[in-house]
């Protein structure tokens, strides 16, 4: 299914008009084309590539068919590459506008595919387990950066278009994941169809966090890692906070800034890793299918 498609501006700024909040709020998701220069994108691979702490601190989650996925997560946006790009303006700065409302980093993350035996992410909603997280609306989203060129071979994005429509569906554990009710995701399909979204290093997604998506097991010979950064709109932070969920300002920066900001190593106090019984905190109360 062919959806819309932006593009920056020359320069590689990215300015949200009413046609890209209309896309965002009827779809449930834009796809931006080249938002990530060339260099922007290799200085982001090499610092995921050579952060001891990102690769130390990955846990792997069982896809319910036989394989796993590496996921690690953090809290904070720091001053290195990652952080610079989840508190850029074009960035950053596009949720706002999104979500129409201030933003605060509810965390970064990298999912990461590897070749021939990357797993699947099962169908599933992002609120359909941050709910559990204890925030009262899905006025959350994700920001989906391939570090690799990602296609059908090895693993990319499906959506359920206009899926976020439906609100928030339930949700079990299979595996090591939250995957949505197998039964209302059909029907879903059956009316709203499906996009495959291949995108190449340096595209960049925003999604809605009710839209239903999911991601096949990577059978190719390439790699298929990812960056993917979660915001919270400011008045959508829970009533009850733990250091997962807390509002806490972040300082937008300059796109220069993604280029300019000096090689950090950073602790692993400093990023904030989730540990494991963190990530099992979103699937509590989540029933278990064996």
């Amino acid at each position: 299914m062919d959806f819309p498609e932006h593009h920056p501006t020359s320069t590689g700024e990215f300015i949200v008009t009413e046609d890209v909040i209309n896309d965002y709020n009827e779809w449930g998701f834009i796809l931006v084309i080249n938002l990530l220069d060339k260099q922007e994108i290799e200085l982001l691979r090499e610092t995921i590539e050579t952060d001891d702490g990102i690769q130390g601190a990955c846990d792997g989650r069982a896809d319910g068919e036989q394989r796993k996925i590496r996921v690690t997560v953090w809290k904070n946006a720091i001053d290195d590459v990652t952080g610079m790009i989840a508190r850029s303006e074009k960035i950053a700065g596009t949720f706002q506008k999104l979500l129409n409302d201030e933003v605060y980093h509810y965390h970064g993350k990298l999912i990461m595919k590897d070749a021939k035996t990357g797993g699947a992410h099962i169908w599933h909603q992002d609120y359909g387990y941050w709910y559990n997280n204890g925030f009262l609306f899905p006025d959350l989203g994700t920001v989906f950066i391939p570090i690799d060129d990602a296609d059908r071979e090895n693993g990319c994005l499906k959506f359920i278009p206009k899926s976020h429509k439906a609100g928030r569906i339930e949700h079990l554990i299979v595996g090591g994941q939250a995957g949505a009710d197998t039964e209302r995701v059909a029907y879903l399909q059956d009316a709203l169809g499906l996009c495959h979204v291949e995108m190449k290093a340096g595209d960049v997604l925003f999604f809605h966090s009710n839209l239903l998506h999911r991601s096949e097991q990577n059978h190719s010979e390439r790699r298929r890692w990812a960056y993917l950064i979660a915001y919270c709109a400011k008045s959508n932070t829970p009533p009850e906070v733990d250091f997962r969920t807390r509002y806490s300002h972040l300082d937008l920066v300059p796109n220069s800034a993604i280029k300019e900001c000096q090689p950090a190593v950073p602790t692993r106090e400093s990023r904030g890793f989730f540990s494991q019984a963190d990530i099992s905190a979103s699937l509590k109360g989540l029933r278990a299918i064996h």
